[in-house]
């Protein structure tokens, strides 16, 4: 695994001529029948989120941050779907996103239906297959039920807080993680210096390790790269408390 390389200085990703360039057929026509044109947030995004970076989207709320972070994600998993799962192998989480708003993580996950039905859509529409893409969150105000659930047929895309991903880390649960490739951070700089920042990192570097040992080889405010896949984090000036600013 090649180590990872730091800068002194954040990397400014180069504006490009399409950003909608490196997303398959149905994504770019999901975007395109939806927005007029991608923030500038959004095309130096997905320019780092696409070359396999670790990526810091620092922008105001309403520049589309959240679902800069997300569209690629949701390419990989409509280009490269998941086996279909079996008894022998439920398959796992692949997309983890964490957000240190408790209020955050219900927003996301219906947020996401109208780009996952969007794309399901458009690819119907180029003779495609649609994509199945599951999600699922897991908070602690989520019955035991829907926890056992989440460890039995784990979720495409799996919507938590610092907190939850830690217990699930410490427990047998953690079965479900060990094939993340995308790791979503959202609002990084509600906690970045704080003790829940700090338990955080911890948690991180324990899912690195987590997937580094199931492969034997080598998601802050937006996605990156590393052993436990790619980690994005979002952030931006917006106050504890306040609603996700996806959609814009």
């Amino acid at each position: 695994m090649a180590a990872t390389r730091y800068t002194d200085r954040p990397v400014v990703a180069p504006a490009v001529s399409d950003p909608l360039a490196p997303f398959s057929p149905a994504v770019r026509d999901w975007f395109r029948a939806s927005f007029e044109a991608p923030t500038d947030a959004q095309s130096r995004g997905w320019a780092a989120i696409s070359g396999g970076r670790h990526t810091l989207i620092h922008a105001p709320t309403g520049s589309g941050k959240t679902l800069a972070a997300f569209l690629w994600c949701l390419d990989r998993l409509t280009t490269d779907p998941s086996p279909i799962p079996t008894r022998e192998r439920p398959g796992t989480v692949r997309v983890l996103y964490i957000s240190p708003l408790k209020a955050l993580t219900y927003d996301i996950e219906r947020n996401l239906r109208a780009p996952l039905t969007g794309i399901a859509l458009a690819s119907t529409r180029l003779g495609l297959e649609p994509p199945r893409i599951s999600v699922a969150s897991r908070t602690g105000d989520t019955p035991a039920e829907d926890r056992r659930e989440i460890a039995r047929h784990p979720p495409h895309i799996l919507i938590t807080t610092p907190e939850s991903l830690y217990l699930m880390l410490t427990s047998a649960a953690r079965e479900v993680l060990r094939g993340v490739e995308h790791v979503i951070v959202d609002e990084v700089h509600a906690i970045a210096g704080s003790k829940r920042g700090a338990h955080l990192a911890l948690s991180l570097e324990r899912l690195e390790a987590l997937r580094a040992g199931a492969t034997d080889t080598d998601g802050t405010a937006g996605v990156a790269g590393s052993a436990a896949g790619r980690t994005t984090g979002t952030s931006g000036p917006a106050l504890r408390g306040e609603s996700s600013d996806w959609p814009r």
